[in-house]
């Protein structure tokens, strides 16, 4: 595939703008965006919309891996790590948008039969335990520590 690359110009009178790969763009937007507290508290503060925007990007990274190849595997990681794999966030999540948290699992398990992204045993087992705990919460299948 062709490289691809980005003309940043937000940074509007500091010496011009940035040229970067797409890599190193996603890779940019991931750790200041999606991995950034700051960043996703304030997503969720917005309760459902905020959720779906998460989820939003999941996909459109997914989309540029699809598209170029040109997604490092250790943002599939730390994203199943931040949103998925943590029980709280998981919990967050669902709770505020079952739908979007869902689709965020299912995302990240899509990824790694596309081989966007290898991870290890333990990290796919976790990651398709919390997508079927996601999908049966959607079905309306509450796990037993939430029905009691």
């Amino acid at each position: 595939m062709a490289p691809v690359y980005i003309g940043d110009q937000t940074r509007d009178g500091l010496g011009g703008g940035t040229v970067r790969t797409l890599s190193e763009q996603v890779a940019l937007e991931t750790r200041t965006r999606m991995l950034n507290p700051k960043w996703y508290e304030g997503m969720l503060e917005h309760g459902y919309e905020g959720v779906r925007q998460i989820e939003v990007h999941v996909t459109n990274t997914m989309g540029w891996s699809a598209t170029t190849g040109q997604v490092q595997p250790w943002v599939y990681q730390q994203l199943t790590e931040t949103f998925v794999l943590d029980e709280k966030m998981r919990e967050r999540l669902a709770r505020l948008n079952p739908t979007a948290s869902a689709k965020v699992a299912s995302r990240l398990l899509e990824a790694s039969e596309r081989q966007f992204w290898t991870p290890d045993d333990k990290t796919l087992e976790a990651l398709r335990r919390a997508g079927e705990e996601l999908e049966d919460r959607l079905e309306g299948i509450l796990p037993e520590k939430a029905a009691a």
